[in-house]
């Protein structure tokens, strides 16, 4: 399936949780599908759980994300337990 068909899939109403990206209009935000597979869920988890969807409603998530993420900037975050003190300390004298 092409990836503006995918993408269609994906949809936002302001009306429904707030106006989240959504699967088909459904109650099922893309943020959970993405979190589903992010904690080992698989494909036919999801399914199971949802009747209602098929395949290309995980890989419209999926897509949608790609192109959000693809238009952000990043700057680096390095977390204060990764930070060795006394070698920084060391570098400051």
């Amino acid at each position: 399936m092409p990836t503006s068909e995918l993408l269609a899939r994906i949809t936002i109403n302001p009306e429904i949780l707030g106006g989240k990206p959504i699967i088909r209009g459904k109650r099922v935000a893309v943020e959970h599908i993405l979190n589903m597979l992010a904690v080992g869920d698989d494909e036919a988890t999801i399914l199971e759980g949802y009747p209602w969807m098929v395949r290309e409603d995980i890989q419209a998530c999926l897509h949608y994300a790609g192109k959000v993420l693809s238009h952000e900037h990043y700057e680096p975050l390095i977390m204060k337990e990764m930070i060795d003190e006394p070698a920084l300390a060391g570098a400051r004298e």
